[in-house]
């Protein structure tokens, strides 16, 4: 049976559950991580037992590798990207894929270029309860739906230096956790919104500590979204409809979700599954993508990336949020 062969780029948290998670996929095998540091890779690959790469280069030159994880800090994404692809890479990297819209549409361009597989990881995107929203959307069951409400918080208190604080790793909310708000009202709107409208705090760092959103997309619906750091708040999204609502709690790692019908009792959907296997359904489908030779996701075009990333972009513009020009730039260096 064919198998695609994964390395990792990046060895923290994010990293850990990307290698737990493939473990679970029969057609997709880690064999390889990197890290700027050879102390940090060997450290990284030596429980899954793979081998540890001592820069993100050596690990792009080994032929044994198809398919690559970005999971280093989202301002590193654009350069590293393009260097998998130049190197004939399929990439799947870890949200957001860029820090801007520009840098998305280039490496849009090189990835057609290159015909490789290229594809944003919004795992949320990919669970069974996600599905399960979309189909109940599909067959009408709460009727036409008026608005979206979402928030993603995250409590706790995080030093200026943290990389959600600081303005050189492109810190925020916005990137790190605001744009799973915005990935469900875009899951079930399915358009470009047509106005926004938002309201934000910035840290002493100077980028996004928490923000609200109102997002206008036509026709009377509409979206509030919001996200924060250092903040409590519940993690859920709400979609209301004409003939009812559907409540999603933790929306962001949905296990569950709620339908409520006017008038009737409440349905409850449950799909379980562990810690280990957050990011196992996503990993098969870009591994089923690559076995077939695809080059994009139907799930997750880059087109609809490139929508999410534009709603972002809106935002820091109204928020006059820009970081360096080292960390904005879309130029492709050799």
């Amino acid at each position: 049976m064919a198998k695609v062969n994964w390395g990792i780029i990046g060895c923290g948290n994010i990293a850990h559950t990307f290698a737990k998670s493939i473990a679970h996929c029969c057609d997709a095998q880690l064999i390889g991580a990197a890290s700027t540091s050879m102390q940090r890779a060997k450290e990284f690959a030596t429980p899954y037992n793979i081998q540890g790469y001592e820069s993100y280069q050596a690990l792009m030159q080994c032929p044994n590798i198809d398919a690559v994880y970005i999971a280093n800090t989202h301002d590193q994404h654009f350069k590293t990207i393009a260097q998998c692809l130049t190197h004939n890479k399929h990439v799947l990297s870890e949200k957001p894929i860029t820090v801007n819209a520009e840098q998305l549409q280039s490496l849009t361009k090189l990835a057609k270029q290159q015909n490789c597989f290229l594809m944003e990881g919004v795992w949320m995107r990919f669970l069974p309860a996600i599905v399960k929203l979309q189909q109940l959307l599909s067959e009408g069951v709460i009727g036409n739906v008026h608005s979206v409400n979402a928030n993603f918080s995250l409590p706790g208190s995080f030093a200026n230096t943290h990389r959600l604080m600081n303005p050189v790793t492109a810190g925020g909310a916005l990137l790190d956790l605001g744009i799973y708000p915005i990935s469900i009202a875009d899951v079930v709107f399915n358009k470009t919104p047509e106005h926004i409208k938002s309201f934000v705090h910035k840290s002493t760092t100077g980028v996004d500590e928490r923000s609200t959103a109102i997002v206008d997309y036509g026709n009377g619906q509409f979206a509030s979204l919001a996200s924060a750091l250092q903040q409590n708040g519940p993690t859920e999204a709400c979609i209301n409809g004409e003939l009812g609502y559907i409540r999603i709690p933790q929306f962001v790692g949905a296990k569950t979700l709620e339908l409520h019908i006017n008038d009737q009792d409440p349905q409850y959907f449950e799909y379980d599954f562990s810690d280990d296997e957050n990011f196992k359904f996503e990993i098969a489908h870009v591994t089923q993508c690559i076995l077939q030779k695809q080059t994009q996701s139907s799930v997750l075009p880059l087109g609809t990336s490139l929508r999410v990333m534009n709603i972002m972009d809106t935002l820091r513009a109204q928020w006059q949020l820009q970081y360096s020009n080292a960390v904005e730039s879309a130029e492709l260096t050799n």
